[in-house]
């Protein structure tokens, strides 16, 4: 049993929205904190004190759960908290992670294993078309989702990016419910 629960999966085990969790965890009903990406989490013994307040049933067993995990790569941290907050709240329970620049997406491409890397490919130190060539190159990572942003590209370039990888390409400024629905799509979970 985790200790650490993300908002949906605390709305599970409530058996409310996640906008719910949400709301009570603004009132300050729930205790939660948040992460350095800007998620919330909350303790399951802070939980739990909440639901026997309430007179929610506390069940023992949990939802099964295959949360699909999902890098955000951005040096905006603007872009990346809006993102990162829209993909949690989601109701697919999504892990969400964030990097702001192009070695620490390295890193987390190794170390977190994503499912689906959303890329801002205008970034100083990124080289779109080649971050997206090694993701598909590597046996171990070929089968990683690749959405790319950006403000500055056109058709052409969208083309390019899809032929070295790229499975989405938006435009910024981002259409998030646009953004969700292809995360949904790729990911196969709607």
């Amino acid at each position: 049993m985790e200790d650490t629960l993300t908002v949906y999966k605390a709305s599970q085990l409530c058996k409310v929205s996640s906008k719910s969790i949400i709301n009570w965890i603004e009132a300050g009903h729930i205790k939660a904190y948040k992460t350095v990406g800007g998620h919330r989490r909350i303790r399951r013994e802070d939980l739990e004190e909440f639901m026997r307040r309430q007179g929610i049933p506390i069940s023992d067993h949990e939802p099964a759960n295959a949360r699909k995990r999902i890098l955000v790569v951005d040096d905006d941290p603007i872009i990346v908290e809006t993102i990162v907050q829209a993909l949690e709240e989601d109701e697919y329970d999504y892990e969400v992670i964030s990097a702001a620049d192009g070695f620490e997406a390295g890193l987390q491409v190794n170390h977190f294993r994503p499912d689906l890397l959303i890329l801002d490919i205008m970034m100083p130190d990124i080289k779109g078309n080649e971050v997206c060539r090694k993701i598909k190159s590597n046996p171990d990572t070929k089968h990683t989702k690749i959405i790319v942003l950006s403000a500055y590209l056109d058709d052409d370039k969208f083309k390019e990016m899809k032929e070295h990888g790229a499975d989405v390409c938006f435009s910024k400024p981002l259409p998030l419910p646009q953004l969700k629905e292809e995360v949904a799509r790729l990911l196969e979970v709607c």
